[in-house]
């Protein structure tokens, strides 16, 4: 006899691993991932039975209302990416999911053709709940569990009327390193075609970056990577440091490349950039990157932009050098000693060169007039410069 004798697809394989756990009570090892009999095992403890029909939540006009006002800075910040990816799967057969923390669905794409689709319409509802306790073993119950990402295909679901379902997560997390939204791809009555969790990951990623910047209020927000053509993208690594130099939050990629633990205390611009805050200040000046040695004894390639209270994005346009020729750093010169100050103090400069016109000096810098006049009035500094 062969090894493995009664399983040579997937399906068949699926099969085995269900028979050895639902019925002989043997953990199905090499069958399924760990994260699936992890789930199944929290259903069984949870006394679900396999065979149970299960059915999606009904929404109510209430419900659909509480779960978008509490996502109102998530989808913000993700509208644009939701908008590309319902572009990116508009020829598959697939539906993007977007949940909150909570694993309930704020936002869906919808596939161009009808598919014959049963599952998806009603899964797919903003206010139905996708968590592990509603539908058992599925992609973003389980990435809301374990905040990791994952792949739950087909009969690798606990419940048998859900076995129509391939579905890929990925977690997206806040300034704070928690879990904030889980992004989902699902098909119904096919396998993806494509690799769905490289397609998820990606764009979960691109939603974090933004939301981190979404939710930081007056941070240096300082742009990393090892090549300069990397900045810009889901690539890059971000940093959000505060007024004192305090390194307020990283995303994943800026934590490898430094060699910290995101989330980690007490972490200084010094000592993790080898650079004073006034001189990672000055780069927001430059809208070239430039070539750093880190601490740790890494060449990246940095940039960095200011996050005002207002959202307002960068003070200068972020893009990398056309040749990878390094930039320098720049020099310290004598500049404020808050991040605040040093925002007034570019302003001003800019003023002064526009002749104190405020919708030029706003358009050169590429934010609001009311942005200009706050800092100007903060600063007790309020000209009465011409407007047009």
């Amino acid at each position: 006899m062969p090894p493995q004798p009664f399983f040579s697809t997937p399906q068949q394989r699926l099969a085995l691993a269900r028979q050895r756990y639902f019925e002989d009570g043997v953990r199905p090892s090499g069958l399924v991932s760990e994260s699936v009999i992890q789930s199944w095992s929290r259903c069984v403890h949870g006394h679900r039975d396999p065979v149970e029909r299960i059915a999606f939540n009904p929404v109510t006009p209430s419900r659909i209302h509480s779960a978008l006002s509490r996502s109102q800075v998530l989808l913000q910040a993700a509208a644009t990416d939701l908008v590309q990816l319902e572009d990116t799967l508009a020829g598959t057969a697939c539906t993007a999911i977007l949940t909150d923390h909570q694993g309930v669905v704020v936002h869906a794409t919808r596939s161009a053709a009808d598919h014959g689709e049963v599952l998806l319409p009603l899964a797919r509802r903003v206010g139905v709940s996708l968590d592990e306790e509603h539908i058992g073993t599925g992609a973003p119950g389980v990435t809301l569990r374990t905040e990791q990402p994952c792949l739950v295909l087909g009969g690798e679901h606990f419940f048998g009327n859900l076995q129509q379902l391939h579905c890929a997560a990925a977690p997206i997390r806040d300034v704070h390193g928690r879990l904030a939204a889980v992004l989902d791809l699902t098909s119904e009555g096919r396998p993806f075609g494509f690799d769905a969790a490289a397609v998820v990951a990606l764009y979960a990623t691109t939603i974090e970056n933004q939301l981190l910047r979404a939710q930081s209020s007056e941070h240096l927000v300082v742009h990393l990577q090892t090549s300069p053509a990397l900045l810009g993208t889901p690539m890059e690594g971000l940093a959000g440091l505060d007024a004192s130099g305090r390194i307020a939050w990283l995303n994943n990629v800026a934590a490898r490349l430094l060699g910290v633990e995101q989330g980690e205390a007490g972490l200084h611009a010094d000592d993790v950039f080898g650079i004073a805050l006034n001189r990672l200040a000055l780069l927001t000046r430059a809208s070239d990157a430039a070539l750093h040695r880190l601490p740790n004894g890494l060449n990246v390639w940095i940039a960095a932009r200011m996050q005002a209270r207002d959202g307002a994005g960068p003070l200068v346009q972020l893009r990398a050098p056309a040749r990878a020729e390094p930039a320098r750093i720049p020099v310290a010169e004598p500049v404020a000693a808050t991040l605040r100050d040093n925002d007034r103090h570019l302003i001003v400069q800019t003023l002064q060169a526009c002749a104190g016109n405020v919708s030029k000096a706003a358009r050169k810098l590429g934010v609001s007039r009311g942005l200009i006049y706050r800092h100007l009035k903060q600063a007790k500094a309020e000209p009465e410069p011409a407007d047009v």
